[in-house]
């Protein structure tokens, strides 16, 4: 048994080297007791805490030397655990409550009058009393990290864009957070991989294609050359084509429209918003390598590197690198993927700032595309998803560079003052057979050879504050915000001639001669607008109302090949938030939400009677309620929803705002430990989607495009009992039948996945290690996936095999 004395409180002993002291007294894994009387959590008077969020192990080691508490415990009780902090006035006992919350242990004091960490009961993670470990908000500063549930594979809150970080429980909103843990274990590549887990949520690119797009809602997302995703809640930074998880902390995700949070998207989309966290470094050195393997012959690497620098560790660094190269599980397709990804931060008293740098470069040869089908055809059974119709001279290349500057200071312990500066720029090239349209049932293809050059540029700003305070007994949390967003598009095509192959059987065919095209300026947007938003809390916070509004200015330009102006844009819009929750009980909050999507009205074609006539912007309404359940260690949601969105049509020769598509839908989730090593993961989103109005009569009723009925996901993690470290792991996802065009007469069907794998986590010669097996599609069913707006359909994926070794140094 060792013996330890209270460290003293002499401020001269920096808080660094006091928290590496009491790490050294904690993993000699022997009880530790204080020679002096230690205090007592109910003797420590209150007082104003200002903890960061971090990993667990370390902020209460903080904490326990800061208020003078003996504390002792195993390390691998909090390993993988993070805390989101503390900012606020309160009791010892208090504080300690919320930094454990979520984590499925508590505090408890022995009889010598010191304190250790315990598992907290299965009967109390998994009753109703919570109002000791619920924690009743989260930080709201936009570099602060929410919580996890027990497992980590979930966040308990995340951001909101405008509204800052949010607790789960205090959002009117449906929202989904993903953690590092979750992307880790399940072995994801892309932020479509990580979405597969999400049942408001279909991937609408084909495996082994060049771009991710999604429907969430039944509404398109990513579709396009403008990107969609939000890279630390602003637009215009996360690259354009396709995100990896290289350099990703979390994955957030707020079902429906976002105009009000995080502006208007950039390609009009309105089914919800995706939001990349970036990795950070953490309060804790970080070595970690991964080696990556998946079939055919798909290999790689990943070093992690995370180091805090400085006399207080106020200067952090995180580097991501990684690479992947070789043939995959698709015929006659070689891919090779570098990424490099750099964080840098400054965590001061007041001030904290950090600059993202990112870096990738995707290769393809062969790359996978989407198919097309001509009127009239009956969709025919898929092929076998290893199955590539694209020609092996085929090949593609994206490059990406982004960075953002993020800035935020303190004027006092209720203002904050916020600012994003950024941008990035993606170059793409690729020669081969474009988008094959399926001629018959007999699976024959018809394609056309094209040479294509992309070049995207965009650039974001913005700047803000956020107040906290009090009007009597009414707490305010009010943020004013003003942006800007600007996207430049260059794009070159030249085509050859038709090339027949069959999904069947393919075709090998000579490779054409097609020169190098000219990237020529084809649009030009700027997104600016200002905000303005305040969420009033009562009782407690039991009743929160939030209101909102944003200004949006949109201005556009197209050109034509002489780099000559043809149409041009400038319109704007208001767009309001009205969101309340209302929680009568600790674990339970109801919601209702109205909150309106924008989109860039259209001008009329060259084709029409009105040529030219410039609409104003589209505005999509949605309305939900729903209700969340807190158990402890698991959270379970049921929402309820509609969203209207409007489009212009063309109908006897005139243009005109005359479509309407609305969905309404049911979503129920459910994500955490619902038993000790037992962890869950899913869920089921029944849509009734119609297209309620049309120029077209014949259309009207009708199902909009790629929107099923039905969606469900499920996705378990066992820690067997047997073997300590094995973990086995199982998921499905579900898909009903989809139309691929309006008309509904040419329809895919229904399918389901089937994944397994297993982990085994253990030390190997004093360093953690983690193993992992993943087999995806394990019955190699053969299926239609997703499918986009436009009516192309992807090939799903075959059996594929996923290995990773990781290894912390």
């Amino acid at each position: 048994m060792s013996v330890a004395r209270p460290l003293p409180s002499d401020r001269s002993l920096k808080p660094a080297l006091r928290r590496a002291l009491l790490s050294l007294a904690l993993t000699a894994a022997s009880p530790c007791i204080w020679a002096a009387a230690p205090a007592q959590l109910d003797t420590v008077a209150p007082r104003t805490y200002h903890i960061a969020p971090g990993p667990l192990g370390s902020t209460l080691s903080g904490f326990a030397i800061d208020v003078g508490i003996a504390l002792s415990f195993q390390p691998s009780l909090t390993e993988g655990l993070t805390s989101a902090g503390l900012s606020g006035r309160f009791s010892a006992q208090e504080a300690v409550n919320r930094l454990l919350a979520g984590s499925g242990l508590e505090l408890v004091a022995r009889p010598d009058g010191s304190y250790t960490l315990v598992k907290r009961p299965a009967e109390t993670a998994g009753g109703l009393t919570l109002s000791e470990t619920t924690v009743s908000g989260t930080d709201g500063r936009t570099d602060s990290l929410p919580a996890v549930y027990s497992g980590g594979q979930v966040a308990r809150g995340g951001r909101l864009g405008l509204l800052g970080n949010k607790d789960v429980m205090d959002v009117p909103f449906n929202v989904s957070n993903y953690t590092a843990t979750l992307i880790k274990d399940q072995q994801a590549v892309t932020v479509a991989d990580v979405l597969e887990r999400d049942s408001s949520v279909r991937s609408t690119g084909q495996t082994g294609g060049v771009v991710d797009s999604f429907f969430i809602r039944g509404f398109p997302v990513g579709e396009g050359n403008l990107g969609e995703l939000a890279f630390d809640g602003v637009y215009g930074v996360a690259p354009n084509y396709r995100v990896f998880t290289e350099y990703a902390e979390r994955v957030e995700v707020i079902k429906g429209p976002g105009a009000l949070l995080y502006g208007m998207s950039p390609n009009s989309g309105v089914g919800g918003v995706i939001n990349i966290v970036p990795k950070r470094s953490l309060d804790e050195d970080l070595t970690r390598f991964t080696a990556t393997y998946a079939t055919d012959s798909q290999v790689g690497g990943h070093l992690d590197l995370s180091r805090r620098f400085g006399d207080e560790r106020q200067f952090g660094v995180r580097i991501n690198g990684s690479t992947q190269q070789g043939d995959t599980s698709i015929d006659k397709q070689s891919r090779d993927v570098d990424i490099g990804a750099i964080s840098l931060d400054y965590q001061g008293e007041r001030l904290r700032t950090s600059l993202d740098l990112i870096s990738q470069q995707e290769e393809f040869d062969a790359p996978s595309r989407p198919f097309l089908i001509a009127r009239g055809v009956d969709v025919p059974s898929a092929a076998n998803g290893s199955k590539n119709v694209t020609q092996d001279w085929g090949w593609a290349e994206t490059r990406d560079k982004a960075a953002l500057l993020s800035t935020e200071y303190d004027l006092n312990e209720t203002v904050t003052l916020f600012a994003h500066a950024g941008g990035g720029k993606s170059d793409v090239a690729r020669l081969s057979d474009q988008t094959p349209t399926l001629l018959n049932s007999a699976g024959d293809t018809s394609s056309i050879p094209g040479y294509y050059k992309f070049e995207v540029e965009r650039y974001t700003v913005d700047a803000g504050a956020r107040a906290r305070f009090d009007t009597g007994p009414v707490s305010h949390a009010a943020t004013v915000q003003v942006t800007r967003y600007r996207d430049e598009l260059s794009r070159g095509i030249l085509s050859g001639p038709a090339i027949l192959s069959n999904i069947y059987h393919p075709v090998d065919r000579p490779k054409p001669s097609i020169a190098t095209p000219d990237a020529l300026k084809v649009s030009e947007t700027q997104l600016s607008g200002v905000a303005l938003a305040d969420t009033v809390s009562v009782l407690d916070e039991r009743l929160q109302v939030t209101l909102g509004l944003r200004k949006q200015d949109i201005q556009s330009d197209n050109y034509n090949a002489a780099g000559a102006v043809t149409t041009s844009y400038d319109k704007s819009a208001t767009t309001p938030l009205f969101g309340v929750v209302v929680k009568p009980w600790d674990h339970v909050s109801f919601y209702y939400n109205y909150i309106e999507g924008l989109s860039k009205g259209d001008v009329a074609p060259s084709t029409a009677s009105n040529s030219g006539q410039i609409f104003a912007p589209y505005i999509s309404r949605q309305q939900e309620v729903g209700v969340k359940v807190d158990y402890g260690t698991f959270t379970s949601t049921l929402s309820l929803f509609q969203i209207k969105k409007p489009s212009g049509e063309l109908s006897d020769g005139v243009f005109s705002v005359q479509g309407e598509q609305r969905n309404r839908g049911v979503e129920l989730n459910l994500f955490g430990e619902i038993a000790e090593g037992t962890r869950l993961l899913g869920g089921i989103t029944l849509l009734d989607a119609e297209l309620t109005k049309s120029g077209t009569a014949a259309n009207r009723g009708n199902k909009p495009v790629g929107v099923p009925d039905t969606q469900a996901n499920l996705w378990a993690e066992w820690d067997t009992p047997w073997i300590e470290g094995l973990t086995l792991t199982s998921g499905a996802i579900y898909t009903a039948s989809q139309y691929v065009n309006q008309a509904n007469t040419q329809e895919l069907d229904p399918w389901t996945r089937i994944d397994a794998g297993a982990r085994y986590t253990t030390t190997l010669d004093g360093r953690p290690t983690t193993l992992r097996a993943t087999v995806q599609n394990v019955f190699d069913r053969e299926s239609w996936s997703g499918v986009a707006s436009y009516g192309a359909f992807s090939q799903g994926s075959p059996r594929t095999l996923q290995l990773s070794a990781t290894v912390d140094f």
